[in-house]
């Protein structure tokens, strides 16, 4: 068996080329072999940039590379469910970033992919420690029954040629960023939502989502809330209110990969947190950890937790906040 999976790096955008590709480069079990791009050109430079052997002027000529095991996709929305499929259709196991489609009926799409392929969306967070202590930390009883997850994710960015700005690509901030704090409810409940409803204000010109607020009926008293937008100051939180205490991590969707990250757990006495236990967790880069991680399931060592069925749940809850936006009522997820 090999030690290590081969990657190719459909597109030179810029999450792979400054984020996930270097952090695929330092997972012990991954090689990243090639990069394409429609640009001959632009694929060549990144490689020299990167370091990267091959260089291929079509998203075809990567599919057909007989070297490579595995893809990952970080094209526009649009691009993720048709591209996963060619990837997987060509016997590529396929990392595709988050969301995974535009809508759940899309990615019902992938329930196409050949037996024995993996394809998993991108969402790196599940895979920081941080995530797994929070739980862990629910599991155990310490803060009671959980009652309520708040989330905020925001950023500004009015640049229209930004494709997060750019509405018929599937832009906005409930497919950016939103996606974040539905993956927290659903990961922190241990569950799936029953209902939905959002407030949501469009960009006049952009069209797209840029200020969403969301409630998210999980059942048995247990409630998401959250807001998220793409022209607010830069803020992220998740608060978890139980019966019996609170806990936050305090960054963690973009926790920085050569720092520490924390979370708080406290009591609600005094009101200011001011005597809250506080866990220091060693730094981490969750791109890595998703990329080895993805690895190991490729080379049959240890199966992943998600899948295409986890996708397709996810982009239910996105499918329903949507249609809450034009009903202005709760929608069924």
């Amino acid at each position: 068996m090999a030690d290590k999976i081969r990657w190719g790096i459909l597109s030179t955008a810029n999450i792979g080329m400054q984020k996930v590709t270097p952090a695929i480069q330092r997972s012990p079990s991954s090689e990243v072999v090639a990069i394409a791009s429609r640009d001959a050109g632009k694929a060549r430079a990144a490689a020299d940039q990167l370091g990267i052997a091959r260089a291929h002027g079509s998203y075809e000529e990567l599919f057909a590379d007989p070297d490579i095991d595995a893809i990952y996709n970080p094209l526009p929305n649009h691009l993720h469910v048709p591209m996963t499929l060619a990837a997987a259709r060509a016997g590529k196991h396929v990392l595709c970033e988050k969301p995974i489609a535009l809508s759940a009926r899309e990615a019902e799409q992938l329930r196409d992919i050949p037996d024995g392929i993996i394809v998993l969306e991108a969402f790196m967070v599940r895979f920081h420690p941080q995530w797994a202590r929070i739980r862990e930390i629910i599991r155990s009883g310490e803060l009671g029954d959980i009652r309520s997850i708040n989330a905020v994710f925001t950023y500004h960015n009015v640049d229209p040629a930004n494709v997060r700005n750019q509405s018929d690509i599937g832009g906005g901030g409930i497919m950016d960023i939103g996606c974040y704090p539905i993956t927290a409810g659903r990961y922190l409940f241990e569950g799936e939502p029953e209902r939905v409803v959002s407030l949501v204000e469009r960009d006049p010109g952009f069209g797209t989502d840029r200020l969403a607020s969301v409630l998210a009926d999980f059942g048995g008293g247990r409630q998401l809330s959250f807001t998220c937008s793409t022209q607010a100051t830069p803020h992220q939180r998740v608060q978890v209110f139980g019966t019996k205490g609170k806990a936050e991590i305090i960054i963690p969707f973009n926790a920085p990969p050569n720092e520490r990250t924390a979370i708080t757990v406290d009591t609600g006495a005094p009101f200011d947190g001011s005597l809250a236990r506080r866990e220091i967790l060693p730094a981490c880069d969750q791109y890595t950890e998703q990329a080895e991680a993805f690895a190991q399931a490729v080379l049959g060592r240890k199966p992943l937790p998600w899948g295409v069925d986890d996708a397709i749940a996810s982009m239910r809850v996105i499918d329903a906040i949507f249609e809450s936006e034009k009903t202005g009522a709760w929608a069924k997820v």
